[in-house]
């Protein structure tokens, strides 16, 4: 399945219309299961599939790292995609005593927690090695829209990207889902075996709580997002060690926690 489609549209410019084709990014349902068990339902761009789901099943704490992964195998269905996941039979237990009845939507990362305690997950706690400077990440943030095609092509989709500590981004992904862009670009770097004292995170989005619990769950010191952060967020970024940038564009950022780890 392709990223977009070409949908034709009336277009109106200027009191004249006329029929143009209009990009428009690929947004299907696709179900996660984890050794034929069904698990949960996203919405999802369906590209760097495979990376999703090695992403989310890390943030999601359904496994440990990339070893406890055995298969992925990605299969067309009537309705959509199903990611067919095979973990090893010590993340399966695991998941079968916390499972939870869960609809993914792009937009909330929280859809279908049952109890306060499944939402309200404790995050873990980041080493603190990482120094960077202000430029560094001006650098990046001045970059992203040039590492974005997708979003350039359509106007409709997140990107989450890894940036070096001298500011160069290195890897991208995309989605109509900024949980699911991030999930992606951490799947990618754990099967890559990424160092995260090496670098920060860039998204296009705002920081929520989800954000920044997915960061820490990859081992991340530092989000960085162009829009505002959340109460919560800010909170978490406090618990877990991370230091939380927001409203990062070109000129300007502020540093809501642990600034020491940007120069």
């Amino acid at each position: 399945m392709t990223s977009s489609r070409q949908i034709p549209v009336a277009n109106w410019k200027k009191g004249a219309s006329s029929t143009v084709n209009d990009e428009v990014a690929a947004e299907i349902p696709v179900a996660l299961t984890y050794n034929k068990r069904s698990h949960v339902v996203m919405m999802v761009t369906p590209t760097s599939l495979e990376d999703f789901a090695m992403g989310f099943s890390l943030t999601e704490r359904i496994i440990d790292g990339p070893a406890d992964v055995l298969d992925i195998s990605v299969l067309v269905r009537e309705k959509g995609l199903e990611l067919a996941i095979t973990v090893n039979e010590a993340c399966m237990s695991r998941l079968a005593e916390q499972r939870r009845n869960l609809v993914g939507k792009t937009g909330c990362g929280l859809c279908g927690a049952e109890t306060l305690d499944q939402a309200m997950r404790n995050p873990a706690v980041v080493a603190s090695k990482v120094s960077l400077s202000a430029s560094a990440l001006q650098t990046a943030v001045r970059s992203l829209n040039d590492h974005q095609p997708l979003q350039m092509l359509t106007g409709a989709v997140h990107g989450a990207a890894w940036c070096n500590t001298s500011g160069e981004i290195l890897e991208l992904r995309e989605d109509v889902g900024r949980h699911n862009a991030l999930d992606k670009l951490i799947g990618h770097l754990m099967r890559s075996g990424f160092n995260p004292a090496e670098g920060f995170l860039l998204v296009s989005s705002r920081a929520s709580y989800e954000m920044v619990y997915k960061a820490a769950a990859a081992g991340v010191e530092v989000l960085v997002a162009v829009s505002a952060p959340t109460t919560l967020a800010i909170d978490f970024a406090h618990r877990s060690g991370i230091t939380l940038v927001g409203f990062a564009r070109p000129g300007r950022h502020n540093v809501y926690t642990f600034e020491k780890r940007i120069q």
